[in-house]
């Protein structure tokens, strides 16, 4: 199992998963052309994807998600609630997939397991994949960490965990009180305190990577998120890797393989 973070934060979001059977590409929140840009940059053609999995439907999560489909005749997995919430902002959609929470499903030999978050969405989905003995837990985009995200991301071999913003920087920033308060609030974003609260719950002997992801630009420093982070695996005693997913570039590719993770 190979991951790399295309993008993350409120300009765009995607997420490239591999198998040795499966591509996949979870959220497509920028344009088309930038997408197939940043899988070109980590050598994955996206006419060879199986599918584009898509979280919620706001609009750094599924900006590029009708182009790409229409493009390279890519089924879209989406919940149904997601798809009508998303309005005309993928356009016409060759093959929609449709998925409940809490009911499994395979793409290509991927097990996902999606789970609801708290997040002003329609249906908004976290996720768990699970390939070949590994699991990778995804859950962004949520204002807390509810006790079924907790135990759905538990055993995880890999995390992709929110840590949004630094509550300081939040309150004494430039946003105006009414986006404040969304973005604290139970169904907005999680700040790096929870985040980091949050992954030492989930911490165990085979965790081997932990990315920080939906940094905000104005309120959080990757400094500040990995601060805390770091403070809670320090604490574990664990030696785990943990990288903060950035908006301009993807990431490397992150491998999970064996009692190690690889950057390739």
């Amino acid at each position: 199992m190979r991951f790399s973070v295309l993008a993350s934060g409120s300009s765009g979001n995607a997420i490239y998963l591999e198998s040795e059977k499966t591509k996949l590409l979870i959220d497509a929140g920028m344009s088309a052309r930038e997408l197939e840009r940043r899988l070109s940059s980590i050598g994955v053609n996206p006419a060879h994807l199986n599918g584009i999995l898509i979280s919620h439907e706001h609009q750094d999560h599924v900006h590029g998600a009708g182009i790409l489909s229409r493009r390279f005749r890519l089924p879209v997995f989406i919940h149904p609630d997601t798809l009508k919430a998303s309005g005309n902002r993928m356009g016409w959609i060759p093959e929609t997939v449709p998925f409940e929470s809490g009911a499994p499903f395979m793409i290509g030999d991927f097990h996902i397991s999606p789970f609801s978050v708290p997040h002003d969405a329609a249906n908004p989905m976290g996720f768990t994949f699970s390939c070949s003995g590994k699991k990778l837990g995804l859950a962004t985009d949520m204002g807390h960490a509810p006790a079924l995200v907790r135990e759905r991301l538990k055993g995880s071999h890999a995390l992709i965990l929110e840590s949004n913003h630094d509550l300081d920087m939040l309150k004494d920033g430039p946003y105006a009180w009414p986006l404040k308060q969304r973005i604290m609030g139970r169904t907005g974003h999680l700040s790096n305190h929870d985040s980091s609260i949050l992954l030492g719950e989930l911490i165990h002997e085979k965790l081997q990577c932990v990315v920080l992801a939906h940094l905000s630009e104005v309120n959080n420093q990757p400094g500040l998120a990995c601060r805390a982070a770091e403070e809670v695996i320090r604490q574990s005693g664990r030696v785990i890797r943990l990288i903060a997913a950035g908006r301009d570039k993807a990431s490397d590719l992150i491998e999970i393989r064996g009692s190690a993770t690889h950057l390739s």
